[in-house]
């Protein structure tokens, strides 16, 4: 029987709000990934400049607006 894919969910919610960058983080996290894996990030803003470096790297990505008004975006790698 195989494992259904990993999924993993980073909230960079807290980063952003001490001031800090969460790029190498988010990267490090999305470089771990294997095929059909996929990682949701819930950040305050949409990023769209993320999803745009990430889409050039072939993942997919589906984004939310919460009811709190953050955005969860979610990768799925190739």
């Amino acid at each position: 029987m195989d494992n259904p894919p990993k999924s993993s969910i980073l909230d960079v919610r807290d980063i952003i709000a001490k001031g800090e960058e969460p790029f190498a983080v988010i990267r490090s996290t999305v470089d771990a990934l294997g095929p059909g894996e996929s990682l949701e990030i819930i950040a305050p803003f949409m990023p769209a400049p993320l999803i745009e470096i990430l889409k050039s790297e072939g993942f997919s990505a589906q984004m939310n607006h919460l009811p709190d008004g953050a955005w969860s975006i979610k990768f799925r790698h190739p």
